[in-house]
């Protein structure tokens, strides 16, 4: 019989085994797996009979003894890790036998998927492992669902996987409470970083980029995203709490081809100063492709909003809302200064300023075939219009009937009532009050989805191999 195998460090998990005895230690290995067939108490019973024997023929020194059966535990953990190692592999065949679709149409399928399914489908088994790790899985990155538990860890290894396939990125909490000023999010501004490795080479391939309440968001870790993603169409920033010169500088300069641009303030300032005004209008001016336009709770006054409305080639909406500046002479100047303009949308939800006698002038200058490109105007307030002497006005008497007759393409909204979804979060238009109630309703969804599963068996004939990518609920582990 050979001499057993040397082993000088008993608690080492890489002791070498020399060549020579590798037919040995593989003819011990195969003997204990084709031991006959027995009860566990028959075969425990043995283990711990040679355990015992073998503990009462070593050295009296405890250390020794101490050594054998932490040998034992190390044989018996290996013995377990390299059954689950074929496990997995077996697993993993059968799985693969068993899909149905190539490897390529499977990354198609997966890149088509949100974020959150992608992550589950990939710790599901190593074969969706596999293709969920293809660059072309996240070429669209939405971790607005999974806000509370994606880090900047998280977001920074996804940036990396997605690399020149990278097209749209989601970060944040959609959903902002009444009377917080953020909500519990793990990422901070620098989670925007990764865009500008590589000389930018990953920012470049941007297209969409949509950031949710993320706090604190500095202007200079900001705008040292914004100045690599020089092929961005559609930004949208919900939540800045500093408007400065050097963000809309960094727009007109490095993001020139932009299409959508959407930003809401946190009431940083009651108005813009002359610098930082004149910076957002150079950007809109030398904007050549600019066809929407939201600026909300922005302080501007009326020539600003004039210029933008008059600035831009290609602006067909104009969402101001909540601006706390704007009042009437914008309404009346705009109607004789775009009246042959490209403008069709115009909103201005919200805006204590606005007074009833302005909107009603206005409304009557559109009778009259003013503002010719106009198809859409929102007034509406849930505080109503200001009106003489101090008051607000909750039922302006506006002649949208005969607006209607003279201009029946012309959808006049002026709603003063408050409404449960005005109470429950801070809307501030239309679209993304439909927005905030698809995320809830899929929320919710989700949550129940969840539950379900919990009690369900598997039934798909695919096998759990237990990939390493594992999602616990919505927090990704990496």
């Amino acid at each position: 019989m050979d001499s057993p195998i040397p082993n000088e460090n008993p608690n080492s998990l890489t002791t070498t085994v020399p060549s020579s005895n590798h037919s040995h230690a593989d003819l011990i290995i195969s003997s204990l797996l084709s031991f006959p067939d027995s009860s566990p108490i028959s075969i425990g019973s043995s283990f711990d009979r040679v355990l015992d024997k073998s503990l009462a023929s070593a050295s009296s020194n405890i250390s020794d003894q101490d050594r054998l059966v932490d040998r034992t535990l190390e044989l018996a953990s290996l013995l377990l890790d390299s059954t689950k190692r074929c496990f997995r592999k077996r697993a993993s065949v059968h799985n693969s036998n068993s899909w149905f679709l190539p490897q390529e149409l499977t990354i198609k399928v997966f890149s088509m998927l949100d974020t959150k399914s992608l992550m589950q489908a990939s710790a599901s088994c190593t074969m969706f492992n596999k293709c969920a790790m293809d660059r072309l899985c996240y070429s669209n990155i939405d971790l607005t669902t999974s806000a509370k538990h994606a880090d900047n860890g998280v977001v920074c290894t996804m940036i990396h996987r997605a690399g020149k396939e990278l097209r749209s990125l989601k970060l944040g909490r959609v959903v902002r409470p009444v009377g917080s000023d953020s909500t519990a999010s793990l990422l901070t501004g620098s989670c925007l970083s990764p865009l500008s490795y590589n000389h930018g080479f990953v920012g470049s391939r941007l297209r969409s980029l949509r950031l949710y309440n993320l706090r604190p968001m500095n202007c200079k870790s900001l705008c040292d995203a914004l100045s690599v993603c020089s092929n961005i169409t559609d930004l949208r920033i919900v939540g800045l709490y500093i408007l400065s010169e050097q963000l809309f500088k960094t727009l007109a300069t490095k993001c020139r081809f932009i299409e959508n641009l959407f930003l809401e303030a946190y009431g940083c300032q009651c108005t813009l100063d002359t610098k930082t005004g004149s910076a957002l209008v150079e950007f809109v001016t030398n904007c050549p492709n600019l066809s929407s336009l939201t600026l909300i709770r922005f302080g501007l006054n009326g020539q600003m909003s004039r210029n933008l409305a008059e600035s831009s080639r290609k602006l067909k909406y104009m969402n101001l809302s909540r601006s706390p500046t704007i009042k009437g002479r914008f309404l009346r100047d705009l109607g004789v200064s775009c009246k042959d303009g490209p403008l069709k949308t115009l909103i201005l939800r919200n805006c204590p300023a606005l007074e009833e006698k302005d909107v009603l002038e206005f409304c009557n200058s559109l009778i009259t075939g003013d503002f010719k490109s106009i198809q859409h105007i929102d007034v509406s307030n849930n505080r109503g219009l200001a009106s003489a002497g101090g008051k607000r006005s909750y039922k302006p008497n506006f002649p949208l009937e005969k607006l209607k007759e003279e201009r029946p393409g012309v959808n006049f909204v002026a709603d003063f009532s408050v409404t449960s979804s005005e109470k429950l979060s801070r809307v501030y238009d239309e679209e993304e009050l439909r927005l905030i109630e698809m995320m809830e309703a899929k929320d919710d969804g989700d949550d129940d989805d969840e539950s379900e599963d919990e009690d369900s068996e598997d039934d798909d004939g695919f096998e759990d191999d237990d990939s390493d990518e594992e999602i616990y609920g919505d927090h990704f582990l990496l």
